[in-house]
């Protein structure tokens, strides 16, 4: 007898990202692609001409680039971020394997053949050049647009790092998008917050497993079926702790 497939309220989600944690992905999203995009209307002489309004776009660069690090300081409040930022700060075992391997996509059994945790080893790198690139801007568009009180060789040496570290932005942003949109999973997380359990297996298998674990003791401590809230487990392989109030948590009847 073939087994009935569960109903829309009884499949679960894996609670991937927080509120908080999502705002402050897309708000320093948007500053980061309005710097990017007035940098090249200031520094291609193609686009100046069609744009114009040179000022306001050197404006608007300005105040943006300035802002960038806001998001990330005001988000240091909610303890989900900070787990997050502890677990991308941690290099595992499993993230130097990831690294080497070529198959470290390669899927046997329904699972990841890397116990991958809640990010992988390329979103580690990425979230790190992320945050120094930051920085480097913030310090060298500061020198640039206070020249007064720095050298003719610090003024020089700023405009050289800034104009090249933007062309190295440009490129690791194009790559970074052209991953999240090839990856329906991925894109959901960060729009909705939940991904599927077997996306979970497939790509961070270690950190599926932590959930796995977390919901499996729940139920043997209600007695019952499934909880309707889990709360987050310790046992991440990238060693981060648990998030504020539940990582996982029951699908609801209106979210397919």
């Amino acid at each position: 007898m073939r087994r009935r497939d569960p109903a829309p309220s009884e499949r679960t989600w894996l609670m991937r990202f927080t509120v908080a944690e999502r705002s402050i992905h897309h708000v320093t999203a948007l500053l980061m692609l309005i710097c990017l995009a007035t940098a090249a209307c200031l520094y291609l002489p193609l686009l100046s001409t069609l744009v114009g309004h040179r000022e306001t776009l050197k404006t608007v660069h300005v105040w943006c680039g300035f802002a960038l690090p806001v998001p990330i300081v005001l988000g240091l409040a909610s303890r989900a971020f900070r787990a997050d930022l502890s677990r991308l700060n941690r290099f595992a075992p499993h993230d130097w394997e990831w690294l080497k391997r070529r198959d470290r996509r390669a899927v046997q059994d329904g699972r990841g053949v890397i116990p991958v945790g809640k990010f992988n080893a390329g979103q580690k790198l990425n979230a790190a050049f992320t945050a120094g690139a930051i920085l480097l801007m913030l310090g060298t568009g500061e020198i640039m647009t206070f020249p007064d009180p720095w050298g003719d060789r610090w003024r020089t040496g700023a405009t050289f790092v800034h104009d090249w570290l933007f062309l190295i932005v440009v490129v690791v942003t194009a790559g970074h998008l052209w991953e999240a949109f090839r990856d329906r999973g991925a894109l959901n997380a960060m729009l909705t917050g939940r991904v599927e359990p077997g996306w979970a297996a497939r790509h961070h298998a270690g950190w599926a497993d932590a959930w796995q674990r977390s919901r499996d003791a729940v139920r043997r401590s209600s007695g019952a079926g499934a909880s309707s809230q889990v709360t987050a487990t310790n046992a991440d392989p990238d060693g981060g702790s648990g998030d504020d109030g539940t990582e996982f948590a029951q699908r609801r009847p209106d979210i397919y």
